[in-house]
């Protein structure tokens, strides 16, 4: 029989909790387990790994420590990935067992926290272990408590060689219905790789720079957008200009999407073009895109464009229908 026990506390000389493993470890020796312990605090850059070590193991030990509020970030993180990474079908046949000591109020909740995770990955979890210390000294002097951490330790070596089941629970049927979070449907060797890559500090850094350098392409690209936008029927207007006007004109058009008006500017038979504002204006033109692509292309006159509607104008009308003298598009 192998037993893992993964401990979520600090390591602090005076948690309580290592105490209590400790005692468990002796009783579960004694019975000829193998038991292996995984300092979670230990495998900061790892943890994500960690879920293959299941694969082994009868059983477990989920111990942590209350300091002041739940169960701590490092069991928080190991059951994320269990969730993420774990073999499902592996956690169903593994029986667990919470192991919470506290040294402020809430052993009791963390304990059910742990006991209500495990259930929720499809495992088997079993009567733990929760307590308050005060003072530690005592705590261990203490021969009936030494009794019930034994009696603890037992009872999880009879649970898992006699393969007791348990009563289903809500937390299967939730996970079964509810939970049903959208995941990628991975193999456990591909769950197993992805957790690799996860905890691996330079492929999740590589990954960083991969997104960036996209991230600075597509920028790039929208510049580019931006730009062709800016001189989006400036050349149209130039390429078909007819130079021989001799009058001075200003022309704004309101183009529907664009966020600036397309100015032209004739002076002394020379044209201006460009996307901005301009303090003097002969005639305010109103049109779409689809209406002005139209007209450039030589489908349709500016004259019929007003005519019918499609193309709104205010200011000199006169100045108005030299527009398609001025501009031969056809």
């Amino acid at each position: 029989m192998k037993i893992n026990i993964y401990y979520g506390g600090r390591g602090v000389l005076d948690d309580p909790t290592l105490y209590v493993l400790n005692k468990m470890e002796e009783v579960l020796l004694e019975l000829r387990v193998e038991v292996t312990r995984y300092n979670l605090y230990e495998h900061k850059s790892s943890i994500s790994t960690l879920p293959q070590s299941l694969k082994d193991a009868d059983g477990i030990i989920l111990a942590t420590t209350v300091e002041w509020l739940g169960i701590g970030g490092f069991m928080q993180q190991f059951l994320d990935s269990c969730w993420l990474y774990g073999d499902k079908d592996k956690i169903a046949t593994t029986y667990m067992q919470p192991v919470v000591m506290s040294t402020t109020y809430g052993e009791r909740e963390a304990e059910l926290n742990l006991m209500n995770a495990w259930a929720t990955l499809g495992g088997l979890p079993c009567s733990g272990l929760c307590g308050y210390v005060e003072d530690l000294v005592a705590f261990e002097m203490n021969e009936d408590y030494s009794k019930i951490i034994e009696k603890k330790a037992e009872n999880l070596y009879r649970t898992i060689s006699q393969k007791m089941k348990n009563l289903p629970t809500s937390n299967q049927a939730v996970t079964q219905s509810v939970l049903r979070t959208a995941q990628m449907e991975l193999t456990p060797q591909e769950s197993e790789q992805l957790s690799q890559y996860v905890s691996d500090d330079s492929y999740v850094k590589q990954q960083k720079e991969d997104i960036e350098q996209l991230a600075e392409k597509f920028r790039g690209m929208m510049g580019r957008t931006s730009t062709d936008e800016q001189i989006a029927y400036v050349m149209d207007f130039q390429s078909h200009f007819q130079s021989e006007c001799g009058d001075d004109l200003d022309y704004l058009f309101m183009i529907e999407g664009k966020k600036k008006p397309l100015c032209l500017q004739i002076h002394n038979g020379e044209l201006i073009c460009h996307y901005g504002q301009q303090e003097h204006t002969d005639v305010y033109i109103k049109l779409t895109s689809a209406v002005l692509d139209s007209i450039v292309a030589g489908r349709m006159t500016f004259q019929r464009a007003f005519m019918t509607g499609e193309m709104t104008a205010k200011g000199d009308f006169n100045q108005l229908r030299k527009l398609d003298e001025l501009f031969d598009f056809s």
